[in-house]
């Protein structure tokens, strides 16, 4: 009886014992706090744009440690043995904002300002990059490529802001008026004033002649289509060295010249004789811009 009673009464004190180191090993479970403080000692770079990589350097850094920018919190992965943390810039209005850690013991570090710039649309390039100034309606529709463009975002042309399409943040459109031949100037502008680099656009106004062909056959003339791009109202028809106005008659020549339109002149010809020879035709415009020769058998 006296040996079941000491028996039992060391089995009490095992099982005592025992459930007192577990709870003592429960208590040790959690992990202590980071010892080293929450420190930021750089930040690169201080401002910068949405989207943009920042990296802080610093102690104390551990990998449940995230950062704030005003009171967004930012997603944050810490490296280099706690020593860096690096966080990418929100998509959020331009301004000053508050840039600090959070460490998940609770603790923070000191704020920083961060200047957020507005983000600069990106212009890459142009489809098409030149407009001929025979173009009209969708021809003359100029496709801007790139990025970062925002709703109401505005195409820059020579300095003045021109009817733009918003189609996506990578591309807008325009449709380019009437130009001066030779480059132009093309941006894009965001509705925050950021704008972008500067791509150049082209007007092509120089006539080229792309075929020649026998027309009408009246009592002493013929006519000679003349079809190509850029011609104009004045320009002028070079035949074999001798120059023909349109819509007028040098005095002594029969010849004439009629403005057709963009893509035509019509010369009326008066030939000397019905034989066939090598003509050579060429056009001139008002500001001196030639079109090759085009030569063709005709009378």
């Amino acid at each position: 009886m006296f040996r079941t009673l000491i028996v039992s009464l060391m089995l009490s004190l095992i099982i005592a014992a025992t459930a007192l180191a577990q709870q003592r090993g429960t208590a040790r479970r959690p992990e202590a706090a980071p010892s080293t403080p929450l420190n930021v000692l750089s930040i690169i770079p201080a401002q910068g744009e949405p989207g943009m990589t920042v990296t802080l350097n610093g102690t104390g850094f551990t990998a449940g440690t995230t950062a704030f920018l005003g009171s967004r919190q930012v997603p944050a992965t810490a490296a280099a043995g706690g020593r860096v943390v690096v966080i990418e810039i929100p998509d959020l209005p331009p301004g000053v904002y508050a840039l600090y850690l959070k460490r998940e013991d609770g603790s923070t570090s000191r704020a920083y300002n961060f200047v957020l710039q507005a983000q600069k649309p990106v212009a890459s390039s142009l489809s098409p990059d030149t407009v001929t100034s025979c173009a009209s309606g969708r021809e003359r529709e100029v496709t801007v490529n790139g990025a970062n463009f925002r709703e109401g975002a505005r195409v820059i042309l020579d300095g003045a802001a021109v009817t733009s399409r918003y189609l996506s943040p990578a591309a807008l459109s325009f449709i380019a008026p009437a130009l001066t031949p030779g480059l132009h100037q093309v941006q894009v502008k965001n509705p925050s004033d950021a704008i972008s680099g500067v791509l150049a656009l082209f007007l092509d106004a120089k006539p080229e002649i792309g075929s020649v062909a026998v027309g009408r056959e009246l009592v002493n003339y013929y006519e000679l289509t003349v079809t190509g791009r850029n011609f104009q109202q004045t320009s002028v028809l070079v035949v074999d060295g001798n120059r023909i106005a349109t819509g007028k008659q040098v005095v002594g020549e029969r010849d004439e010249l009629i403005y057709a339109g963009c893509n035509q002149l019509i010369y009326y010809r008066h030939p000397y004789d019905p034989t066939l020879k090598e003509i050579r035709l060429q056009v001139v415009n008002q500001n001196g811009e030639e079109s090759g020769v085009f030569t063709i058998s005709a009378p």
